[in-house]
């Protein structure tokens, strides 16, 4: 806790005497602060608020969303100063540079091709239906046409 200042002795000669206004900025300027270390509950009655900043995530949200975070500044600091070591050399082909952006696409379209081909070579599964009681089957064609769509579903 702040002490208080002692008053002002009597003024010495030839000083003018503080006005309640003088008092009243001085007592402005005094540093105040109160710090209460008594423990906070641990729950209490009032419903959830959520905070500013980022919403209410699971901890593997949260750690996912950092990780791209970092991983995407990384990238822009690398491609960055990569394109600025290259126009510092004055060697900034664009042909080059266009080879070097389109060759991971390059590699990675007949991958994901052949991966394609090869999951839709898988025989479909074998289904077997069970039906207890009363079965009722129909085939409804439905066509969706125009601006403002109208389903008309025929049987």
């Amino acid at each position: 806790m702040h002490q208080l200042p002692e008053p002002p002795a009597a003024p010495a000669a030839g000083q003018t005497t503080p006005t309640e206004a003088d008092r009243i900025e001085a007592a402005r300027l005094i540093e105040t602060a109160f710090r209460d270390d008594t423990p906070l509950p641990r729950h209490g009655s009032a419903a959830p608020v959520p905070q500013p900043g980022r919403p209410p995530m699971s901890s593997k949200a949260v750690d996912d969303s950092v990780r791209m975070i970092t991983f995407g500044g990384m990238t822009l600091l690398v491609c960055g100063g990569a394109s600025l070591v290259m126009v510092a050399s004055d060697f900034a082909d664009p042909t080059v540079i266009g080879m070097i952006c389109a060759a991971p696409a390059v590699v990675a379209l007949p991958i994901l091709a052949i991966a394609r081909v090869l999951r839709g070579a898988r025989p479909a599964p074998d289904v077997h239906q069970h039906y207890y009681g009363n079965v009722t089957q129909q085939t409804t064609h439905s066509s969706t046409r125009g601006v403002w769509a109208r389903t008309d579903n025929r049987q």
